[in-house]
């Protein structure tokens, strides 16, 4: 079966929301020591401002799963645009450090939000043939959004805006903001959460649309995945019959931090500047990680499918320990320092194999219909939860020892290989109906 335009056009929409997502994740990176000399920041108090928007998209990844049932995944997204574009302009014109704070935080539940929703919209929408490669696209525009911060940063940085370059970094993101906003109105609704509000017609159009070749039959599993529902019978997501999803979605959203990634990410100029890189040659250094980024996650999302999830998540995984067993031992020995930027490149390659490209597709699937928004809420908010956590520590375990937090991150690799290669069912090539029974789940 061969993907259509209307497929296509929808995917792109949705996964819109991860290049923002990406673009505000990294945009950080160039502020942080202008942001310093600006607030008179603490290592503590730099910790917080970068934490502030994390701390946001905990909420907003554990409240998302709310409207996006209620409202449906679509117009729940739009809020999440207009979260967006506020935080942008109001960041912008912050008057004060407790001001961007809570613009920072308003980012925060946007970026949080369309974790959530993004992925559900598209693993909804998609045929199942191409299920991994288009939920995984949501992961593409974050690492698209992520290099386009580091591109912009350095664009900035080399216009010399002096006060104002920070205030520049920030407001850019406000036009994607407006044009994801704008295309939310022209995606339909999710089928399947068409199906829960027994809008069965407009459903049987949308699977149609989509190029389903028995439409009928796929609206007729759909209808008999969330019987449940449409009989008002509660089911809660803590039981006994959705333990091992529960796990599977907590764990790959915690041990995608623990690989320090977004450490990484948020800190990558003070990392190039603990290693002696000057701001223009750290900012460089920065556009090639995340070119890097691009071209695995590209590489990843075209063999997802082929090769399986956890195929990619072992081998990524080996690849993550390495790396960061190397870069924690330049740090102790302070030697080698030209080995830093490529043994990050190499750091970012293998996440983008297999973390990267896994998490958001991994969470959408895990869970039948019924409780797929408070799944994906779950697996999302733990994956925000350890990185608020993760990126309040880093800059204070750095000031002490730029080796000990890539140890700790290279441990936690070894404890995730396991874990997966004992745990972790395949999910690639069934159907999100059928993937509830491979689960055990009635």
């Amino acid at each position: 079966m061969s993907i259509n335009s209307y497929v296509v056009k929808s995917t792109i929409v949705g996964a819109l929301g991860g290049l923002l997502f990406g673009f505000d994740t990294a945009v950080i990176s160039g502020t942080t020591a202008a942001l310093t000399q600006t607030y008179h920041l603490t290592p503590a108090l730099l910790g917080i401002t970068v934490s502030s928007a994390l701390a946001g998209t905990v909420v907003g990844a554990m409240g998302a799963g709310i409207p996006g049932q209620k409202y449906g995944r679509r117009d729940s997204l739009r809020v999440m645009a207009l979260f967006y574009v506020v935080s942008a302009i109001g960041c912008a014109f912050a008057w004060s450090w407790s001001s961007l704070i809570f613009f920072r935080f308003l980012g925060g539940l946007g970026i949080g939000g369309s974790s959530v929703l993004g992925p559900m919209y598209i693993a909804e929408i998609a045929p199942p043939k191409w299920r991994g490669r288009l939920v995984g696209f949501f992961q593409v525009n974050i690492v698209v959004g992520i290099l386009l911060a580091y591109v912009s940063n350095t664009i900035i940085g080399s216009m010399r805006l002096g006060a104002l370059e920070w205030r520049w970094m920030f407001g850019v993101s406000a036009i994607p903001a407006l044009l994801f906003l704008i295309t939310l109105f022209v995606i339909p609704r999710s089928p399947r959460w068409l199906v829960t509000q027994s809008s069965l017609n407009e459903a049987l159009e949308v699977l149609r649309l989509t190029g389903i070749p028995d439409a009928k039959e796929e609206l007729d599993e759909i209808i008999a995945s969330v019987h449940l529902e449409r009989a008002g019978t509660p089911d809660p997501l803590f039981s006994r019959q959705y333990l091992k999803p529960i796990i599977i979605a907590f764990t790959v959203g915690m041990f995608s931090q623990l690989s320090g990634i977004n450490a990484v990410l948020y800190y990558l100029n003070d990392i190039f500047r603990l290693a002696g890189a000057t701001k223009l040659s750290g900012n460089l250094q920065a556009i090639a990680v995340g070119a890097t980024n691009l071209v695995f996650t590209l590489l990843a999302m075209s063999v997802i499918d082929k090769l399986g999830r956890k195929k990619l998540l072992l081998t990524g995984t080996v690849g993550l320990a390495i790396c960061l067993t190397l870069i924690s031992y330049v740090f102790y020995s302070h030697s080698h320092l030209n080995w830093l930027v490529w043994l990050l490149m190499l750091f970012i390659a293998s996440f983008a194999m297999s973390q990267g490209a896994v998490l958001w597709v991994y969470i959408s699937e895990v869970f039948p219909n019924r409780v797929r928004s408070k799944g994906q809420s779950l697996g999302s908010s733990s994956h925000w939860v350890w990185n608020v956590l993760i990126s309040l520590i880093f800059p204070i375990m750095a000031t002490s020892s730029g080796a000990y937090p890539f140890m700790f991150f290279a441990a936690m690799m070894v404890v995730d290989f396991f874990l997966v290669f004992f745990y972790y069912p395949e999910t690639s090539g069934v159907t999100l109906e059928q993937m509830q029974h491979k689960l055990g789940i009635d």
